[in-house]
């Protein structure tokens, strides 16, 4: 192809020629449909001046927006997002520099975890989303339900593609690794409610580094239990353990029982026998005080010792004693007077009238009577 530069050089000012005759006559026909436009009856200058006014004036008011207490404004100046608003009145730059929009914030959204349809989802797949490792190496299924709301609508529309993927991409790493931390008897029993608060503070972490714009609510763990595969196993073990946890209740509570009562018998016992052992002693002291005054007293004169002893001897043989002989033919025994005591009488007289009315009974002179002397005893 070969190429003339002659023909070239020619042809170019006749094209800017052209270029500018079409401007010019553009020009022209602007200022002629515009001079049509303002010859208006009765409106001069300063009529058109006010009109451009007024328009400007609207102009700038158009920036004025409103937020509802239930919305955040995004502010986007030429599509390109540059702040986000609260609740209340605010200006922009009038369209079509800056324009705003009013997502709402105050909706809560649910999602749920673990809960996939079987239509949707292959059985195995659903199963294995659903299994997680606890601490102690055991594997249960959870389900839990996530409530969410917008937190800042910008960074929630700008900063995250799939809110609904991101946070359950989330939330469930943050409830196996929560999981992952705790034995499964915690997390089958008492601890659940835990499980849910530490999921929640941890999935909420993971948005705010992620500024995503979420604001986590409430996180409800809903079911927590081992595979339908070893449920069977499971409930038997589990059964098994509040056995054992039933039988160390009762053994605690008859320690609790038993070992007060044993230790308070204990004490009993040891205070009897301190009272008794300080009783002893303070006898056996009084014994010994006792008998070594007496020995004093022996030593000092020994026949009025010796005669008040035997007395005081004879004294205390004699008050025991039912039945008193004496012998008439010691010395100084003549004065003596038999008698019968009264109180003897009054008791045996009724019993024999009862079994010998018509006997009178005789005196042996064998076995004399209670008290009474020897026949020599009277004369």
């Amino acid at each position: 192809m070969s190429v003339d530069p002659v023909n070239d050089a020619v042809s170019a000012p006749d094209a800017e020629s052209e270029d500018d005759v079409d401007f010019n006559e553009l020009t022209t026909l602007f200022k002629s449909k515009f001079q049509r436009l303002t010859r208006i009856p009765g409106l001069g200058g300063r009529g058109l001046a006010l009109i451009a006014a007024v328009v400007a004036v609207g102009w700038v008011i158009s920036g004025i927006y409103k937020v509802q207490p239930d919305e955040q404004g995004v502010v986007l100046r030429f599509g390109d997002w540059i702040g986000t608003t609260e609740p209340g009145l605010h200006y922009h730059l009038p369209a079509p520099i800056d324009r705003v929009i009013f997502p709402k914030v105050t909706q809560v959204n649910q999602l749920q975890l673990g809960n996939t349809p079987v239509a949707s989802a292959p059985s195995s797949t659903g199963a294995r989303e659903k299994q997680m490792l606890t601490g102690d190496e055991n594997i249960v299924e959870a389900d839990c339900a996530v409530f969410w709301q917008i937190k800042d609508a910008g960074q929630f529309l700008f900063r995250v593609g799939d809110p609904d993927m991101a946070v359950k991409v989330d939330a469930e790493g943050a409830l196996r690794e929560v999981i992952g931390r705790t034995p499964i008897q915690a997390a089958l029993s008492d601890k659940r409610q835990q499980i849910a608060d530490q999921t929640k503070a941890l999935l909420q972490q993971l948005l705010d580094d992620e500024q995503a714009g979420i604001r986590i609510t409430q996180v409800q763990l809903q079911r927590v239990d081992p595979p339908p595969a070893v449920i069977d196993a499971f409930n038997d073990v589990q059964r098994a353990r509040a056995d054992q946890e039933r039988a160390r209740n009762e053994a605690e509570a008859y320690a609790n029982d038993i070992l007060p009562r044993a230790r308070g018998e204990a004490g009993r016992i040891t205070q009897e026998a301190e009272a008794y052992k300080a009783q002893i002693v303070d006898l056996a002291d009084g014994d010994s005080k006792s008998f070594l005054s007496v020995y004093q007293s022996y030593a000092q004169a020994k026949e009025v010792t010796a005669w008040r002893l035997y007395l005081e001897t004879v004294d205390e043989v004699l008050k025991r004693a039912s039945k008193v002989i004496v012998d008439s033919s010691g010395k100084g025994m003549s004065g003596i007077i038999p008698y019968l005591p009264l109180s003897d009488t009054k008791g045996a007289v009724p019993s024999a009238a009862a079994s010998a009315p018509a006997s009178i009974p005789s005196l042996s002179p064998a076995t004399p009577p209670e008290t009474a002397p020897s026949p020599g005893a009277s004369k």
